[in-house]
């Protein structure tokens, strides 16, 4: 039996009036469309972890805390990840960090996405989360997509948004990481000249 790989995607951004899960449920759909995985939606804001409340270091996985072993066997579950942040002062959110920092081995080797969004594009703060994913030893693709906010979106900030129209110009860019996100799950290629709405499937 083959097994469809698991694309986990990582809703990064918790504040009030957040756009984060509407532009991550966009970009877990365009990857439906380039890649034969299924793709489940992680909304941290589902996952309150305590900033650092670990006692032991996180590579040696003896977590004590459930909310920890609860957040490893979610992220165990994925054969990739793609993080949506926003850039916030040219970083990236403190959850997301602080999520990232609670575990090691379930991050290792597995192939990442980064897709920021901002009034500047995200560039800078990808930078910083590619330093970080491959600290942890996972294989980020060399595609990071960073999707501009128009100057009248950021000051109207209502808390909705329509990636699709919004981002229409970086769609190129968000299919191209995806066609390297299919190359490094697979030996054989799982992109496709043709998308098709129902190549993949989006939960969460």
């Amino acid at each position: 039996m083959t097994h469809t790989p698991k694309v986990l995607v990582i809703v990064a951004s918790t504040r009030a009036k957040r756009i984060c899960p509407q532009i991550a449920a966009w970009v877990a759909e365009v990857g439906g469309q380039c890649v034969r995985a299924s793709f489940e939606l992680v909304d941290l804001k589902d996952w309150p972890l305590p900033m650092d409340d670990e006692p032991d270091v996180p590579a040696r996985g003896g977590y004590v805390f459930d909310h920890t072993h609860a957040w490893s066997r979610k992220i165990a579950e994925g054969d990739a990840i793609v993080i949506v942040t926003p850039q916030y002062n040219w970083g990236y959110p403190a959850p997301l960090k602080n999520a990232l920092d609670h575990l090691y081995q379930e991050w290792t080797g597995k192939p990442a996405v980064i897709v920021s969004y901002g009034g500047h594009g995200g560039g800078r703060c990808a930078e910083q989360l590619r330093q970080v994913l491959t600290g942890l030893k996972m294989r980020p693709v060399s595609t990071m997509p960073g999707f501009t906010l128009s100057r009248a979106h950021i000051e109207a900030n209502a808390g909705v948004i329509d990636p699709a129209a919004e981002f229409a110009g970086h769609l190129e860019a968000l299919r191209q990481a995806f066609a390297e996100l299919a190359q490094a799950l697979s030996p054989s290629p799982l992109a496709h000249d043709s998308p098709s709405p129902s190549r993949g499937e989006i939960s969460g």
